[in-house]
């Protein structure tokens, strides 16, 4: 970030203005890339809740998801959405988990059915073809969760989220 960040965010603004937008194909990239990053640190952050604070998955699945999504609202504010207003980040991460909600909603629904019926669905598709290692649903669960809630989190992200000014 370039220039001081005073309380109103003037400087950052005026920074952020003189990037102007970026194209919606290279907003679209950056976001998934990020969304990549957000889905390891999800699943880093999976791990820990179970494996050292002793979480179900599911309850350490709801960790996970705002770890995650703090590191995925701030590299977008960062790279992403460059040009939208830099005042009042405590409030924007606050829209950003409001207005992403729907899409943990989607993420976590895609999650839980993957995790509960991931290995039944699996065994009559796959038969004896592949095993999946029990251990690795809730991971899975993660990898596609968090594929089906990005289209939301995009879309909600843009439009409520980081907008200019």
């Amino acid at each position: 970030m370039s220039g001081p960040v005073t309380s109103e965010g003037a400087a950052v603004d005026a920074a952020a203005a003189g990037r102007g937008d970026a194209s919606p194909l290279r907003q679209i990239l950056t976001f998934g890339l990020i969304g990549v990053g957000g889905a390891f640190v999800d699943m880093a952050a999976l791990w820990a809740a179970i494996h050292l604070a002793g979480l179900n998955p599911y309850a350490g699945r709801v960790v996970s998801f705002l770890v995650a999504a703090t590191f995925t609202w701030w590299m977008n504010r960062t790279f992403t959405f460059r040009d939208a207003s830099r005042r009042a980040a405590l409030r924007q991460w606050a829209r950003f988990i409001a207005a992403n909600s729907l899409g943990g909603v989607v993420n976590y629904a895609v999650f839980a059915a993957v995790v509960a019926f991931g290995p039944a669905v699996a065994g009559w598709i796959l038969g004896d073809l592949w095993q999946v290692p029990g251990a690795l649903w809730p991971f899975l669960g993660v990898a596609a969760g968090s594929l089906a809630g990005m289209v939301f989190n995009f879309v909600l992200s843009k439009l409520l989220v980081f907008r200019r000014g």
